[in-house]
């Protein structure tokens, strides 16, 4: 198997998710990193990269095995588990409302609690005027979504976002619950984020994933 290519940004969360599943799965793949900006070869808005992704946003895989290019990190781990993960190591189980409970968490973490982290940081820390208003806004999504989180991690046991195993959800929130701290937000009111967190840190695969991307090892005590 050649290896797949994902195109990267040492910072950012959902790059993190599709290279934790790669080493899940031991597929063999390299990184490329990207600078935020508009420079023609270096840049996610440059020219080389939006003939990759027209949208300039990573992650990015592209898979020489299939010819496929995806991206969007939702399409991007559906992508590699369809054609990669045949013993559905990281997928729901069997039956209906399984699929529909692993699609419900994965779209809420798409569609929900990484955009709001994702506004709590642009706010707090990127936004050229500051707004209190908005941060203060997105600050209190974000902990909404933590209490959403949390009560399902009340129902699955508090090991995994689903009840029984790791599966991609879990991995679809690691690198963003793991933000909490860089969004200035707290974890003490969630002890069960805060355990599970805890677990998804000493997993090898969620290790191998940053130092691969970022070049050390994730910590979390």
């Amino acid at each position: 198997m050649q290896p797949l290519l994902l195109h990267a940004h040492a910072t950012g969360p959902n790059p993190i998710k599709i290279a934790i599943a790669l080493e899940a799965l031991q597929i063999p793949y390299n990184v490329k990193l990207w600078e935020f900006g508009d420079d023609r070869e270096k840049g996610v808005k440059g020219e080389v990269f939006l003939k990759i992704n027209e949208n300039g946003r990573v992650p990015a895989l592209e898979d020489p095995n299939t010819g496929v290019v995806s991206w969007e990190s939702g399409a991007v781990m559906n992508y590699v588990r369809r054609i990669y993960d045949k013993d559905n190591l990281l997928g729901p189980k069997g039956s209906e409302q399984d699929r529909v409970d692993f699609e419900k968490w994965e779209y809420f973490l798409l569609s929900t609690l990484g955009p709001m982290t994702g506004q709590t940081n642009w706010y707090r820390h990127y936004n050229g005027t500051k707004n209190e208003d908005a941060l203060q806004r997105y600050a209190a999504q974000t902990e909404r979504c933590y209490g959403v989180l949390e009560g399902q991690l009340k129902k699955s046991g508090g090991q995994s976002v689903l009840p029984g195993r790791i599966t991609a959800v879990d991995y679809h929130f690691e690198p963003w619950v793991r933000e909490f701290d860089f969004a200035g937000l707290s974890l003490e009111k969630y002890p069960l984020i805060t355990q599970w967190l805890r677990v998804m840190t000493g997993r090898k695969e969620v290790q191998q994933a940053y130092i691969k991307i970022q070049g050390a090892a994730p910590e979390f005590n």
